[in-house]
């Protein structure tokens, strides 16, 4: 035996005044006993619906590893193929050799297919300095959970050799530098690449930034050159995630941590300001709705998502639409987490995306 909730024993005094009431059952009757009906089999069905999909989505886990398993079983490339090295050939190259590359044999053998992942190294380039400066720097950044491995290009554009050329990195955030750059020599309008690692430890937007610091061989003066920052994004830590009613409204109340944001926006149904929540968060609704139909002036949901680091970001969605201000909407956005950085974060791309769906593409 369990005690009723609070909201347990309100509903069931609101029931019985409102049973006791002549008037009151006559109106409440059909509420009761119909409409109550057909809400509680949509919340069976929808409840159902979602199993299903959870179930369907772990079949196509399922089936995907056993997929990339097979996959890997299967050689990249055969044992007894021939591996052409450039640099032994003769330099008068016959006409059947013209296409043989050492590099395509070689990722040919790894796997390493570079369409894929060229449009996701691109989105990840930082330009550190400007085009004007003696010294170009631009930076890959690489994102593996719980590392960040920095690839930084530095151009020499100078006609002058510079000397102990040093990236000096630092880091703003639970973050910390494993690798620090080596100092090196470059050459006259030469480049190199360096490379740097990082190690993170929480969900919260970080900065890295840092300066240039070389000798210049001509004159043997030292120059500094001030980089651009680095603004790691939250959402390559946020994962959509699933939990039960229960555990999100006890969540809800044990985590202190709260970011407040205000709505404000240029999006006027409401379904579809959800979904652009939703879909700019990286998380998922656990509150079921309609998408097709937009009835009513008020909509409230809620959202889950978990960090690779094993952290709850919970947000509810309060808009409403109201009559007397143009039909915009108007509303709050809450979000509670156990960390500081995580609520702050989320909040902070709550607000730049929120504004309208053409500004987050």
């Amino acid at each position: 035996q369990r005690s009723a909730t609070t909201d347990c024993v309100d509903r069931l005094t609101l029931c019985c005044r409102a049973l006791l009431d002549p008037k009151q059952q006559a109106l409440m009757e059909p509420i009761l006993l119909e409409q109550g009906k057909i809400q509680f089999a949509k919340y069976l069905s929808n409840l159902k619906a979602k199993q299903q999909a959870q179930q369907e989505s772990k079949q196509n886990q399922s089936h995907q590893q056993q997929l990339q398993q097979k996959e890997q079983d299967q050689p990249s490339t055969q044992a007894d193929d021939l591996i052409h090295f450039r640099h032994l050939r003769a330099f008068a190259v016959e006409g059947g050799d013209v296409d043989l590359d050492d590099g395509a044999d070689l990722a040919r053998a790894t796997g390493y297919n570079a369409g894929s992942l060229l449009s996701n190294e691109l989105s990840h380039i930082y330009p550190l300095s400007g085009f004007a400066d003696p010294v170009y720097a631009e930076a890959l950044v690489t994102v593996h959970d719980y590392d960040i491995v920095l690839e930084i290009l530095v151009m020499n554009r100078t006609p002058n050799t510079l000397a102990n050329l040093t990236v000096e990195l630092s880091t703003m955030g639970d973050m910390k530098i494993v690798e620090r750059p080596q100092s090196h020599t470059i050459g006259p309008m030469d480049q190199m690449n360096i490379r740097a690692s990082i190690k993170v430890s929480s969900t919260e937007t970080g900065h890295i930034f840092g300066t240039i610091v070389y000798t210049d061989m001509a004159t043997n003066e030292k120059h500094y050159i001030n980089l651009n920052d680095i603004h790691m994004d939250i959402m390559d830590y946020i994962r959509p995630a699933t939990c039960t009613d229960e555990l999100f409204r006890s969540m809800w109340a044990e985590f202190e941590w709260e970011n407040k944001v205000a709505i404000s926006t240029s999006i006027t149904n409401l379904v579809d300001f959800l979904n652009h929540i939703v879909e700019s968060t990286n998380m998922r609704c656990l509150t079921p709705h309609d998408d097709k139909t937009d009835r009513g002036s008020f909509l409230a949901a809620n959202l889950y998502a978990r960090s690779v680091f094993g952290e709850d970001a919970l947000v509810n969605v309060s808009v409403e639409k109201k009559d007397d201000n143009d039909g915009k909407l108007a509303g709050y956005i809450r979000i509670r987490s156990k960390t500081q950085g995580i609520a702050l974060s989320l909040g902070d791309r709550i607000t730049a995306v929120q504004r309208g769906i053409m500004t987050a593409k």
